[in-house]
């Protein structure tokens, strides 16, 4: 299996309800995915379980009426509850062993490296796929190590033939370097939840990933 049959996707959105700036989240996932976005994730770190539940249920009508599939960060028990596509789990999270012993039927379990050795981690062969977390530094994953940079994404291509996703700090400007290094898809908050535009700043990423992968394939 080829991995654009594993992993199909090119541009993941990452959304919470405090990154879209006052603005209805469902509004900015909807342009989002009009612009091109083709995989959607909720991330509610600091809201409690019924908002959590709440605003999944919603987003999902959105993607489920669009075909884009729903991701849930963290929560078995939402992702399980809305019938989500599947789910992403980082370092500190439930253990993709779990995931998959408690959820057979999770489509796609996604995973966060970040460090080298984390690729030699059980949870990160059990996963479809990595998140490169975070690939430059960003304010919205205070939590992390350290990034990875070029260089080091660079290498973990070279590691591993799993989908990789890069996350932190991308936008239009270093995307088509990231892809080149060897990302498979474009993990973006801020730059489509608080773009003035979010449908043209999607469009404008999806662009960019496109002609940047079929250069790297050529």
């Amino acid at each position: 299996m080829t991995r654009d049959q594993r992993f199909p996707f090119r541009l993941y959105l990452v959304i919470s309800e405090a990154d879209c700036w006052g603005r209805s989240l469902n509004w900015v996932a909807e342009e989002a995915i009009l612009g091109g976005v083709e995989l959607i994730q909720l991330r509610e770190k600091q809201a409690d379980r019924q908002t959590f539940l709440e605003r999944a249920r919603s987003l999902k009508a959105i993607t489920d009426r669009h075909g884009v599939p729903l991701i849930i960060n963290d929560r078995l028990d939402i992702a399980q509850e809305v019938s989500a596509f599947g789910i992403h789990v980082g370092q500190q999270d439930l253990p993709p062993e779990e995931v998959r012993r408690q959820w057979p039927d999770c489509r796609l379990l996604g995973y966060s490296v970040e460090r080298p050795s984390d690729l030699e981690k059980t949870g990160a062969m059990l996963a479809d796929c990595l998140g490169v977390s975070p690939v430059f530094p960003t304010s919205t994953k205070p939590d992390t190590v350290t990034a990875w940079g070029v260089d080091g994404l660079r290498d973990l291509r070279r590691r591993t033939d799993k989908p990789l996703i890069a996350i932190g700090g991308m936008n239009v400007e270093n995307a088509r370097t990231i892809v080149e290094a060897g990302a498979d898809c474009i993990a973006v908050v801020s730059a489509i939840c608080r773009a003035d535009h979010p449908r043209a700043a999607a469009a404008d990423l999806k662009h960019t990933i496109d002609v940047a992968l079929n250069t790297r394939t050529r």
